[in-house]
């Protein structure tokens, strides 16, 4: 009788604990296109002046890197990133779009200029390959949704010991 009791209130925990997951879906920010090869930049926001680390993953010739405020860079074949200084003219707070080309094929970002000047000029962050995210992570924590998952949760959990209690009471004629 009590396994009956625990394999119910384990099934409505479960059932509870997977209705309120959510659910893992891709999505296009519209900042990035979609290539046969992975690319790039980092940092993302950078000052006027700073030096920005461009990398590519996957691609079978040399690859190219433009835009309006730093000289085109290649990234000979075989190899999988370079640094390129950002123009001391570049517009503060504006976003600017940064092209990779491998062969045939193009993709792009976006690069932020922040204010002011770079921290350190001279440190450049060393990358081993693209950063593709997190998984379905990219929307971040949502408190409201964490509290409404720990509610139900709760709910259920209540609702299963509730019963259960009630029916150890209970006489059998």
């Amino acid at each position: 009788m009590r396994v009956i009791r625990v394999a119910s209130a384990a099934l409505l925990g479960a059932t509870a604990l997977t209705l309120t997951a959510p659910a893992a879906v891709a999505r296009d920010d519209g900042d990035r296109d979609i290539t046969s090869f992975g690319f790039n930049v980092a940092p993302t926001t950078i000052a006027a002046g700073g030096r920005v680390t461009l990398s590519v993953n996957g691609c079978d010739s040399d690859a190219k890197v433009s835009s309006g405020i730093f000289d085109t860079v290649t990234i000979p074949k075989g190899h999988r990133s370079a640094t390129a200084t950002v123009d001391w003219d570049a517009k503060h707070g504006a976003v600017y779009k940064v092209t990779f080309r491998c062969g045939n094929e193009s993709g792009h970002t976006d690069l932020t200029i922040a204010t002011g000047r770079p921290s350190n000029p001279t440190h450049v962050p060393v990358h081993r390959g693209v950063k593709a995210g997190a998984g379905g992570t990219a929307g971040g924590l949502d408190l409201g949704e964490i509290g409404l998952g720990a509610a139900l949760i709760a709910g259920s959990v209540g609702t299963a010991l509730y019963w259960s209690r009630r029916r150890a009471g209970e006489k059998v004629s």
